[in-house]
């Protein structure tokens, strides 16, 4: 990704959605390295303070993950879908911002939602506010984020936050820090990512429904979210759709097959203009498999682009 444009001249982008699991960091590094290497453009992390569904599995914290990954990569850019508004005040967050990008010199993108795992935020004490006022809350929280980051003193009157001369310092690498909105909700979400969004991240749960979505979206570009299960071979098909669809059957969007099955769903979407691609694999993101994708899954679908 190029700044807030995003797609470059090769085409759409790809992230390698690389939730931190039950997999020491020594793990996500090495997977994120071997991403950067072949030319994945971005990799994503989760937000969560449990990991869903299974509260007792290790889950590093999403924000200092990413700090480390800024100083141990160098061109892979680095984002959460989604940070969890709710988690943070939108000062420390905008410092938080702040601070990643300079740390990966301008490679962070601002994946951001109201969070939607009620039980979680209950189980922690965050509080047990409906959608409506997190949806609320999230968009004093972008209005805040944007004051902060422009390095200016302000004041600031919302109904949930009040901020007096503060001040954002240091300002990020980037003039400005892409957001991406994640979300297919009509009524809380898709307003917000038509004020705010630079990316619509349609889920993978929503996919079936990215047309009709799209028109919400105001401004702001697609990428969309899949499960991949992605054959080494015709003879290994099977054995991979079986794999994919124990692992991520009820997410909704799974894409499955050979590279050419894979590219031809891919290449699909770019037709009805889809600019970027966050890709959970079947094994979560095993090198061979991220290098097998961008050699013989991404030419095929910027070749569709262009």
């Amino acid at each position: 990704m190029a700044g807030a444009t995003g797609v470059t001249a090769k085409g759409p982008w790809f992230g390698l959605f690389l939730p931190q699991i039950r997999m020491k960091f020594d793990v996500i590094l090495a997977r994120a390295q071997a991403a950067e290497a072949v030319g994945f453009d971005s990799v994503w992390l989760i937000d969560h303070l449990a990991t869903p569904m299974g509260p007792k599995l290790d889950l590093l914290e999403a924000w200092t993950t990413a700090a480390a990954l800024a100083v141990r990569t160098e061109s892979i850019r680095i984002g959460h879908m989604v940070t969890c508004d709710p988690f943070r005040h939108p000062a420390l967050l905008a410092k938080m911002v702040a601070t990643v990008d300079v740390l990966s010199d301008g490679r962070l993108d601002l994946g951001i939602g109201w969070g939607s795992v009620e039980a979680e935020l209950r189980r922690f004490g965050i509080g047990d506010h409906p959608p409506a006022v997190r949806a609320a809350r999230l968009r004093e929280t972008l209005e805040v984020l944007a004051l902060m980051l422009t390095g200016d003193e302000f004041d600031y009157e919302g109904r949930h936050h009040r901020l007096v001369g503060a001040m954002g310092r240091p300002v990020p690498v980037q003039d400005h820090v892409p957001v991406h909105l994640g979300g297919a909700g009509p009524t809380l979400t898709m307003p917000l990512v038509r004020d705010f969004a630079d990316w619509w991240n349609c889920p993978a749960y929503g996919v079936e429904r990215l047309d009709e979505l799209r028109e919400l979206a105001g401004s702001a570009r697609v990428s969309v979210q899949h499960p991949v299960g992605l054959a080494a071979s015709s003879a290994k098909r099977a054995e991979t759709v079986a794999l994919a669809e124990r692992r991520f059957g009820g997410w909704g969007g799974m894409v499955v097959g050979t590279s050419e099955e894979v590219a031809a769903r891919l290449a699909g979407e770019v037709e009805r203009g889809v600019e970027g691609f966050l890709l959970q694999f079947h094994d979560f993101g095993q090198p061979e498999t991220t290098a097998r994708f961008m050699e013989e899954v991404a030419p095929a679908v910027r070749a569709a682009a262009s």
